[in-house]
């Protein structure tokens, strides 16, 4: 950007800064997410020879086709049922289950490990280098597990250290996309802004679902070369052209705007109008801020449930015998695309009535308390028909998403901000390291636990996932209380205010009503 405006290129306004930043980031962290999913869709390759639990039906071929867009494109009419092939190895063994959820657990331990070293680091270190450094050693070391295809590679530790060394450099990601949009943007509607950017989540599980299923064919290991190299390829952009403070283009920080009383919309700062970033808040008092516990312990849960659905929804719809039938491996992979269609709506949702009614906590343990109804009725009725269980499936999705966007996104960038940081000391990325690295702890404990308790029958899963999507919502209690409180005497004021705006033109006009009825 620098080289552009020495060349003689045309200003850009703040906005179209803005804008530009939003897209990078919005591509860097869909890249992060569509290289966490091959091993989701691969998973029934791996392992072929799991056989369903007891308490499903065995399949059926008397089920008629559904149009499209239920039939076809996402489940052939004809049931390829599961894969005839002995899968690779050590995978394959009667224990290759749970060393599929072992690999699970040893990225998502790495990544939530290394989330808190990275926060501490992205407010210290230039962010744009930061990210591209991790986005690119990301795209290698997932390139690398699925060179061991092409390898004859059958060691289980090989396989286990690239999952933890690509958990690492994938530790990067989410503190510095949502640390460089806190940048830039300003508390004004930053629930829906940020619920509609946050669709690069569920955008980046859809394309690499897609992706991964596409080559799937061709051998397992191009599911993890093509999506390493798209973040890899992605990591260059964000260093070429990711300008991730205003300050270094000569605007001032929104908060920096705030706090002199200026329009956040005014264009360059004046000379010497950036000033300084700010020095980095410790770690213990980022945790101090009110609010960041009871969020980070909130997310632990949601993240809980929603990475269980990223890792094991297609295995799930391999496994059970949807209206009859059993759908193959790539139509398993395609189908769980909808569950994240549903959660860019409920990213979205929930952004949007949290910026309307202020209340950010009451948002997202509403949606979590709905999500215990949405979960027992996929379980229990989503087996009866493909409509049905994807009508449920998007409906799930959005209840599960949505808090979780909310508090990683909008909740994280508030509390990085908050205004007992005294203005100008910097947290974003702190705070989003202390609240998702908390989360992605859970992240790690659902996978894992599927992969023990999926092998005595789903039901027991899916008690697991109503259990914590209701101590999600609990643990937000002191913060729901101390909001409805709030909106209750907000409620209480306007109509205390309504009610003299009403006496006082009531003393006026009463006089001449009744001037003018004994004129009458």
């Amino acid at each position: 950007m620098r080289l552009a405006r020495s060349l003689g290129a045309k200003e850009w306004s703040r906005n179209s800064h803005r804008c530009l930043v939003l897209v990078l980031t919005f591509v860097a962290y869909a890249c992060y997410h569509a290289s966490r999913k091959p091993t989701s869709i691969v998973k029934s390759v791996l392992d072929p020879d799991s056989h369903p639990p007891p308490d499903y039906p065995k399949p059926s071929l008397s089920s008629p086709p559904l149009p499209w867009p239920f039939g076809p494109l996402f489940l052939p009419p004809n049931p390829l049922g599961r894969p005839h092939s002995h899968g690779w190895a050590p995978f394959n063994g009667t224990d290759g289950t749970a060393k599929l959820g072992e690999i699970d657990v040893a990225f998502l331990a790495c990544y939530s490990l290394g989330m808190y070293a990275a926060g501490h680091l992205g407010d210290r270190l230039d962010l744009r280098l930061f990210l591209a450094t991790g986005m690119i050693g990301s795209g290698a070391f997932v390139g690398l597990f699925g060179m061991g295809y092409f390898w004859h590679l059958h060691v289980f530790g090989f396989y286990l250290a690239m999952q933890m060394l690509a958990g690492l450099f994938q530790a990067t990601g989410w503190p510095s996309v949502v640390a460089v949009v806190g940048n830039w943007f300003g508390e004004r509607k930053r629930g829906l802004i940020m619920g509609i950017w946050n669709a690069h989540t569920s955008i980046g599980n859809i394309g690499g679902s897609l992706l991964a299923a596409s080559v799937l064919q061709y051998g397992w290991g191009w599911s993890f070369i093509l999506p390493g190299a798209l973040i890899a390829l992605a990591g260059v952009l964000v260093f070429l052209f990711l300008a991730a403070y205003p300050e270094d283009l000569g605007f001032s920080s929104p908060r920096k705007k705030a706090e002199e009383g200026r329009d956040e919309e005014e264009g360059l700062a004046g000379e010497g109008g950036s000033g300084e970033r700010g020095s980095a808040v410790g770690f213990v008092k980022a945790c101090l801020i009110p609010g960041v516990i009871p969020f980070a312990l909130c997310l632990f849960f949601a993240k809980l449930v929603a990475y269980t659905f990223l890792y094991w929804l297609p295995f799930y719809l391999s496994q059970t015998a949807i209206g009859g039938e059993y759908m193959s491996v790539k139509s398993a992979g395609n189908l769980s695309t909808l569950f994240d269609v549903g959660g860019i709506i409920g990213g979205i949702l929930a952004g949007f009535i949290s910026d309307q009614l202020k209340a950010r906590a009451t948002t997202a343990a509403s949606f979590m308390y709905l999500a215990i109804p949405s979960l027992y009725a996929y379980h229990r009725y989503g087996s009866i028909s493909k409509f049905v269980n994807i009508t449920l499936m998007m409906i799930t999705g959005l209840l599960v998403n949505g808090p979780y966007a909310l508090i990683t996104t909008a909740v994280s960038a508030d509390l990085g901000t908050h205004s007992s940081l005294k203005g100008d000391s910097r947290a974003l990325a702190t705070v989003t390291a202390i609240i998702d690295g908390t989360g992605s702890v859970g992240a790690a404990l659902g996978p894992l636990l599927t992969g023990f308790l999926s092998t005595t029958g789903w039901g027991s899963v899916f008690k697991m996932l109503m259990i914590g999507a209701f101590i999600a919502g609990a643990l937000l209690s002191i913060l729901v209380k101390a909001e409805i409180a709030r909106l209750v005497q907000h409620w209480k004021d306007i109509r205390s205010d309504h009610s003299r705006q009403c006496g006082t033109e009531g003393s006026v006009v009463t006089p001449l009503l009744a001037g003018g009825n004994r004129q009458h």
